[in-house]
């Protein structure tokens, strides 16, 4: 069935100006690092997105290596590009990333220009697009020059294969340089793309003043920590969890007793908001106006449904805050 999309999807949305730039991005964007490679069901990758386009999320965040199996993502998400968005495509803001693995030899990793450039052109390929909206270099590269990482973002603008460039995992020693790098050059750093969750805070010590003394937005990643700052690690570690995987990002014993303590803790508050924890540790990012946009991902429709409701309350009282500071402690 043709997909026509929601004529109130610009309703409810709120929109936020990215750093000092002309562009706004959604206060939610919606990240395909997870489910949306080709191990998973296609149909159910197309539903969310259209739910999150009909919700006003405008911007789809992706990286070369996102599946599985690498590369499969950005094939998924251009296939549903072109059968279900073909018409909207203005309306959107994809982005992209080079900096991980990718292919094997000394041209498929990390930040050189031959890897950044032809990354790109794949990923382009994948997708069947002209240009991305946003590139982003993903990580820093201790054995390459910033300068060489940073000339490759600043030609690939001038080429038009992307609008804009960011940055992502950059800690704040080499985020002030490739900012000052990009500057001199004359294509201006858009945004950061660092992890930062209530669990995660180590952006607070002087990334998030750099951004904004620069004029450089920021959307975090990994907003609920891998899922900790959801209701799934409630009763425990669930056998069907990323924590009771043995090759996942979040390992069993990183979930302590203190740690369940504190989700158990953070729930009850969510509650008396009338929030689920989800909801309201998006919504805690969302409170700092230097946070452009907060990257969600969802393996189901009903997961983004409940993400979405965060926006209907992301005021904190004083004393709420102060609240979860003694949590958190």
């Amino acid at each position: 069935m043709t997909y026509i999309p929601s004529p109130a999807r610009y309703e409810t949305m709120e929109y936020r100006r990215c750093g000092r730039s002309g562009l706004k991005l959604p206060a939610l964007s919606l990240g395909l690092w997870h489910n949306f490679g080709h191990v998973d069901v296609l149909e159910n990758s197309r539903q969310i997105l259209r739910d999150a386009f009909d919700a006003g999320v405008t911007h789809f965040d992706l990286a070369n290596n996102y599946g599985p199996p690498p590369g499969s993502a950005e094939e998924n998400f251009g296939k549903i590009l072109r059968e279900d968005f073909r018409g909207y495509r203005d309306e959107l803001i994809i982005s992209t990333k080079a900096g991980y693995k990718m292919w094997e030899g000394p041209y498929g990793d990390w930040g050189s220009r031959k890897y950044l450039v032809s990354s790109l052109d794949q990923s382009l390929q994948r997708m069947q697009l002209d240009y991305v909206d946003i590139f982003y270099s993903h990580r820093p590269d201790p054995n390459t020059p910033l300068e060489e990482t940073m000339g490759a973002l600043d030609s690939i603008v001038r080429q038009g294969k992307a609008l804009y460039v960011g940055i992502s995992n950059y800690e704040t020693p080499e985020a002030t340089r490739a900012i000052e790098i990009l500057k001199e050059l004359g294509t201006p750093c858009l945004i950061h793309q660092p992890k930062y969750s209530l669990f995660v805070r180590w952006v607070e010590e002087s990334l998030l003043d750099l951004l904004e003394q620069e004029g450089v937005g920021c959307i975090p990643f990994s907003p609920l920590a891998q899922g900790l700052l959801t209701n799934k690690y409630l009763g425990g570690v669930p056998e069907n969890s990323r924590a009771a995987k043995a090759h996942g990002f979040l390992k069993r014993e990183d979930i302590t007793e203190d740690r369940l303590e504190q989700i158990q803790l953070l729930n009850e508050m969510a509650e008396q908001r009338g929030q689920s924890l989800a909801q309201m540790a998006l919504a805690w990012l969302l409170k700092d106006p230097r946070v452009t946009s907060v990257l969600i991902g969802a393996s189901t429709p009903a997961q983004l449904a409940d993400s979405l409701k965060c926006m209907q309350n992301t005021r904190f009282s004083t004393e709420e805050l102060a609240r979860i500071e003694t949590i958190l402690k």
